[in-house]
């Protein structure tokens, strides 16, 4: 097999490939990405096993074969050679020929036989939406989603269709965050599953095109999503997400409404000397003032006084500094809306407007 492509046009696709790829794999062909030349096509595939991604190019002229290659060395190869190179890519005696220009590159190989199947059950469901859409879902959802937690269903993404809605939730047992929207379509079914971490992170990384529409399919144990020359495959987390909506059904004091650069930079300060471990900030809330409190193991103590909209009864309720600065920095208006709910269980963040997502913050104690 060979083929001659210009830099650019494999730069980009390898790049894609090698994020799903692990650097550390119990199969060391796993570490490699399988080639692939049939009619006139070069298609690369890049797996870890729970995550796929294959893309196609069209070479300038190749030969059919398939072959695997170490990805990251020859994505380091690709990477460095001057813009626009020529690249010629051949197969001689077990070894992968790289020539471009002056330079000249052998790198092992693997037989592509050997290359592990990635096994999907038949996609039952789907339905098409915008990437932009997806893609600002996510922005707004990913950065509550658990991370090595033992509860291993929090450890990803609740994606949750019912006819024509679809809803995002991500949390780590301490804060939530929550998306609904309509996609413009009537599927038909309600299905509920969980995208793992990894794959969570890798979409939101693929989708560069605001403007692209994503072919969506899935059954309750695999997603595919199709995307131009990309396709992405992953097996989903096998368990049920909790019951959330029980925090909504609850009564709620009056909304704290807060200028939100105000409140991101005196929650940044106060943040300094909170427990390093616990980043515990206590807020006692009365008319029209927010009093920030923290302290140390070392009895240092911060405090800031902030004017806010508020005309009910006065409490005290602490929170992790940092869940409260994630939830507003992801806010899109210049105010931020806080309300808490009566039992003190929980602290809704969001806009004066309605919008699509909502971000929710547990109390701690201090």
């Amino acid at each position: 097999m060979k083929f001659i492509i210009n830099r650019e046009l494999l730069l980009t696709p390898l790049q894609k490939i090698v994020g799903v790829i692990e650097k550390r794999q119990t199969m060391p062909i796993l570490s490699n990405v399988l080639i692939c030349i049939k009619e006139n096509t070069l298609t690369l595939t890049g797996t870890d096993l729970e995550i796929q991604l294959i893309t196609t190019i069209q070479p300038d002229s190749c030969e059919s074969g398939e072959i695997t290659v170490p990805a990251r060395k020859l994505l380091d190869i690709v990477r460095l050679l001057p813009d626009e190179a020529i690249i010629k890519f051949e197969l001689k005696d077990d070894k992968a020929k790289i020539i471009s220009g002056r330079s000249r590159f052998s790198l092992s190989t693997l037989a592509a036989d050997n290359y592990p199947e990635f096994s999907e059950a038949e996609l039952e469901n789907k339905f098409v939406i915008n990437a932009g859409t997806l893609k600002f879902a996510l922005d707004k959802t990913v950065f509550c989603m658990g991370n090595q937690d033992v509860r291993y269903y929090l450890n990803g993404l609740l994606l949750h269709i019912s006819n024509n809605t679809l809803n995002l939730v991500a949390s780590d047992g301490h804060r939530l965050s929550f998306y609904e929207d309509n996609i413009g379509v009537a599927t038909g079914y309600e299905a509920r599953i969980i995208l793992p971490r990894k794959g969570v992170l890798e979409l939101s990384r693929l989708l560069d095109d605001d403007e692209a529409e994503l072919d969506i399919q899935f059954s309750s144990s695999n997603i595919r999503i199709s995307v131009k020359n990309l396709i992405f495959s992953a097996k989903l987390v096998d368990a049920e997400y909790p019951d959330f909506n029980k925090v909504f059904d609850q009564p709620f004091l009056n909304s704290i409404h807060i200028q939100k650069h105000v409140l991101k930079d005196a929650l940044t300060r106060v943040a300094i000397l909170a427990n390093e471990k616990f980043k515990g900030v206590s807020c006692q809330i009365s008319k029209g003032l927010l009093k920030l409190n923290s302290y140390n193991p070392e009895h240092d103590e911060a405090e800031e006084e902030l004017i806010i909209e508020y005309n009910d009864e006065p409490f005290s309720i602490a929170f992790n500094a940092q869940y409260l600065l994630d939830a507003v920095s992801n806010l899109d208006s210049e105010l931020a809306v806080l309300t808490i709910a009566s039992n003190g269980s929980s602290c809704f963040i969001d806009e004066p407007e309605p919008k699509p997502y909502k971000f929710i913050v547990m109390p701690m104690c201090l």
